[in-house]
C-alpha cells in the first residue's frame, strides 16, 4: 500500500529449512514485501511463521518502498526458481512489470492487499477491500455528526499508492453534509503528516474530522491538532494495530478500520500453497474488516504475530 521512494538497495533473506523433501516441503515461496513499516513487517512475520508450520521453504526480500527495487527482488527470486512469488507491492502501478517479469520466468504471483483487474494473470490474492475500509470510517463520521454540516480533512498515503483506493472509498461514502475541505498526502511519513496537519488546521480552524491513514501517521497529526488547541478534533484511521486500538481506548483516536496484517500473511501462504497443490481454496480471499471503536475494543483482531 506504499508508494515508491528512491535510493534503496536489495535486501534478501532466506528463511526456512534448506531441505525441500516431503509434503509441501516441495514448495518454495518467495515473499517480496514493501518496506520496513509495521504494515510490511507484520505480514513478513506471519508469512515466515506460516511457511514453517506448512513445511514450506521461504525466501524474503525487502523492497524498501521502491518499485525499481521490487522488480529487482522479483528478478532475483526467479533466479532461485521458487514455486511461486507472494508480492506485497509498493505501488499498484508497478504490478504490470512485476507480473510480466514473473510470467517470463514461468513463476506464478500471489498478491497481498490488492488484486489485478484480470485475475487470470495471477495465482491468487489475499485482498483487502480498501474502498470498504475507507467507507467504514466515513460511516462512523456520518453517525457521529448526526446530520450536521461538518468539515473533513484527509491525510493519507501518497499519489499513485494503493491508499488512493482507501481515500476514494472514504470520500464517496461521506454524507452530503460532510465537506472535504483539504486533501493532502502525508507520504506515509509522520514528519510530513505533522506538517500537513499543522497547515490544514491553520487553513481550516473549524475542521472537525480528519481521516489520517495509516495509523503510523496519527500520533504526529494528533500532536499538531492538540498544539493548535484542537483537542476536540476526532481522528479516524485504518489498520488496527495494538497501538491504534490503545489510542481508540484512550481517546486519541475515535475509530480505526482494522484489517489484520497477520491474517493477510497467513492467508497468502496457505492459499498460495493450496492453489499450487490443487487444493480447494479460494483464488481471491477477502480479508475480514472491522471498524473498531470504544464500543467493541474486545473484538479487535490481532494485527501482528507475536
Amino acid at each position: 500500500m506504499f508508494a515508491a521512494f528512491a535510493g534503496s538497495t536489495l535486501v534478501l533473506n532466506g528463511c526456512g529449512s534448506s531441505d525441500d523433501s516431503g509434503g509441501s516441503g516441495d514448495v518454495t515461496l518467495g515473499f517480496v514485501y514493501g518496506g520496513d513499516t509495521e504494515f510490511h513487517s507484520c505480514p513478513q512475520k506471519a508469512v515466515e511463521q506460516t511457511a514453517k508450520t506448512e513445511n514450506v521453504k521461504i525466501f524474503t526480500a525487502d523492497s524498501h518502498q521502491n518499485s525499481t527495487t521490487e522488480l529487482s527482488n522479483i528478478e532475483d527470486m526467479t533466479s532461485r526458481s521458487v514455486s511461486a512469488l507472494i508480492v506485497q507491492t509498493v505501488n499498484v502501478d508497478a504490478l504490470k512489470g512485476d507480473i510480466a517479469k514473473a510470467k517470463a520466468a514461468n513463476i506464478p504471483i500471489y498478491l497481498t492487499s490488492v488484486a489485478t483487474g484480470d485475475v487470470n494473470d495471477i495465482l491468487g490474492a489475499a485482498v483487502v477491500d480498501l474502498g470498504k475500509l475507507g467507507a467504514l470510517d466515513a460511516g462512523w463520521i456520518a453517525k457521529d455528526a448526526g446530520g450536521k454540516n461538518v468539515q473533513v480533512g484527509v491525510i493519507a498515503g501518497a499519489p499513485g499508492a494503493a491508499s488512493d483506493l482507501m481515500v476514494g472509498g472514504f470520500t464517496k461514502a461521506l454524507p452530503s453534509t460532510a465537506e472535504v475541505v483539504a486533501n493532502q498526502p502525508g507520504m506515509f511519513n509522520p514528519v510530513k503528516a505533522q506538517d500537513v496537519a499543522e497547515n490544514m488546521i491553520q487553513a481550516h480552524p473549524d475542521l472537525q474530522y480528519p481521516f489520517v491513514a495509516p495509523e503510523d501517521m496519527v500520533p504526529a497529526a494528533r500532536k499538531a491538532f492538540d498544539a493548535a488547541g484542537k483537542k476536540d478534533v476526532k481522528i479516524v484511521t485504518a489498520n488496527g494495530t495494538d497501538e491504534g486500538v490503545a489510542a481508540v481506548e484512550d481517546g486519541r483516536l475515535s475509530a480505526t478500520a482494522a484489517n489484520s496484517a497477520m491474517s493477510i500473511g497467513r492467508t497468502a501462504v496457505k492459499n498460495a500453497v493450496g492453489l499450487l497443490t490443487k487444493e480447494k481454496v479460494d483464488k481471491i480471499a477477502n480479508i475480514p474488516l472491522l471498524l473498531v471503536t470504544k464500543d467493541n475494543l474486545n473484538k479487535a483482531p490481532q494485527y501482528c504475530p507475536k
